[in-house]
């Protein structure tokens, strides 16, 4: 491990502090977890401090939370009196509380999974609610999501020509331990400083999409004097080369959505979308996903391709079908950090491979968990555009960067059915959108009429 590893986990604190004491406090939230996501290395410090038992780690993820907490607390704490809790927040606060159930029906102790829950999800999601919860914010976080991809074109670039090893030349290591997947259709697939390239997909899909709805809304027209009808073609090819499959599949939903929405003037599209991912997890969950005869026939077909994308679904899918028997064991609250939730062979070698995030929140935190997990990300987006900016409100400048942000979430949910991809800045979002489901709608409130001075007459004129 390169000294740098400490000295940027560390050091990211007195950066952010600078962020706060230089920049507006929305801002200084937006830089610092898009920078500290896409930059930070994918280390973390466990057990280097015995003075607190129990203590959870300091991770890249974590150390985005603490920073900016501390932060705020210096230099804006009077942000923190403007939360008011909601009925929309129950999903979140019941995520990051469910541990402490599942630790103790399993007599675990609750303190570090609990707190791991916390700052990884709840804080984030929190610092949305108190500084993205009107419009103008969440114009101001998509700027930054378009500008971190936009950040991340050249490093991927790179990547595809060096092979992905920034991560090892920076830091001293590969951030996976199972460093695999870097070939695709006869080229590298990029990592940057990710954990993996399917991450990077995600990412850049989200920046994509974000910056194709900026530019034919002309939101913005460029940035840093750039013109975003040269920027947008070059996220967009950068994208399309970073070579994930599952990515593209995203984006074209994405689009789709919101050019059929606002056409039809419906969101159906994106409750048909939330309700097909709500049945599947249902199925999953259950089971009876496994008991269709098309899942098993695609399973044993998949067994005897040589197309890498279908194997590997298969292979996600065979294992899903055996841990979430394991997880029907202990329905309820789940297995916690025991290590129930897992598979192991006759000697006790533990054969488990969790590729879905929706998986290991079933296992980990049983049917609570996954109910709350998947509706801390459906409630802020359907609320968003079911309760307050209906589809005749997203050709509107203000409203469409905080559509696309409601997309996402929905698309990173999908994600989850297959990957395990963890996003603190989809979490600020979420947040955001979650405060705006519970104000009145800035559309609709009226605008301030000016009056026109009377005019005098020409006796008084002279």
């Amino acid at each position: 491990m390169s000294p740098l590893v400490p000295l940027t986990l560390f050091g990211f604190l007195p950066l952010v502090l600078y962020l706060f004491n230089r920049f507006p406090g929305q801002r200084a939230v937006v830089v610092s977890f898009v920078a500290g996501y896409l930059f930070l290395p994918q280390a973390g410090f466990l057990g280097r401090f015995p003075i607190v038992p129990g203590l959870p780690p300091y991770d890249k993820i974590s150390a985005l939370s603490y920073c900016v907490l501390i932060a705020i607390l210096l230099f804006d704490s009077g942000r923190l009196s403007s939360f008011q809790p909601g009925w929309i927040d129950l999903p979140m606060l019941t995520w990051c509380l469910c541990p402490i159930a599942t630790q103790m029906a399993n007599g675990l102790s609750p303190i570090s999974p609990t707190t791991v829950q916390i700052m990884t999800w709840g804080v984030p999601y929190f610092i949305g609610r108190i500084y993205f919860n009107d419009l103008a914010g969440m114009r101001q976080l998509a700027v930054g999501i378009f500008a971190g991809g936009m950040v991340y074109v050249p490093l991927c670039l790179l990547e595809m020509r060096i092979s992905p090893t920034l991560h090892l030349r920076l830091y001293g290591y590969h951030a996976r331990v199972d460093f695999a997947q870097t070939m695709r259709y006869g080229g590298y697939r990029p990592t940057v400083l990710l954990e993996h390239g399917l991450w990077v997909g995600v990412w850049m899909m989200a920046a994509t999409l974000l910056g194709i709805l900026l530019w034919r809304t002309a939101i913005i027209k460029k940035l840093w004097n750039y013109p975003m009808s040269w920027l947008v073609p070059v996220l967009i090819v950068t994208f399309i080369l970073v070579k994930s499959t599952g990515a593209y599949l995203y984006l074209a939903i994405g689009i789709g959505i919101w050019f059929t929405s606002r056409w039809l003037r419906t969101a159906l599209p994106l409750l048909l979308l939330s309700v097909a991912i709500s049945i599947y997890l249902y199925l999953g969950a259950t089971g009876e996903l496994y008991r269709i005869p098309q899942v098993n026939a695609f399973l044993v077909a998949s067994e005897n391709t040589d197309n890498d994308r279908s194997a590997s679904v298969a292979f996600r899918i065979a294992n899903e079908k055996l841990l979430a028997a394991k997880a029907q064991q202990r329905m309820i609250f789940g297995w916690g950090d025991s290590g129930g939730n897992r598979i192991y062979d006759e000697t006790g070698k533990d054969i488990s491979v969790t590729d879905s995030l929706w998986i290991i929140a079933y296992g980990l935190q049983g049917v609570v968990g996954l109910i709350s997990f998947t509706a801390m990300l459906l409630l802020p987006s359907l609320g968003f555009v079911f309760l307050r900016y209906p589809p005749s409100t997203w050709s509107n400048r203000k409203v469409a960067p905080a559509v696309g942000l409601a997309l996402i979430l929905v698309l990173y949910l999908l994600d989850s059915i297959l990957n395990a991809m963890t996003c603190p800045v989809f979490m600020l979002a979420s947040g955001g959108l979650a405060g705006l489901v519970l104000k009145e709608p800035e559309t609709n409130r009226p605008k301030s009429v000016r009056v026109a001075p009377p005019r005098r007459t020409l006796a008084q004129q002279r």
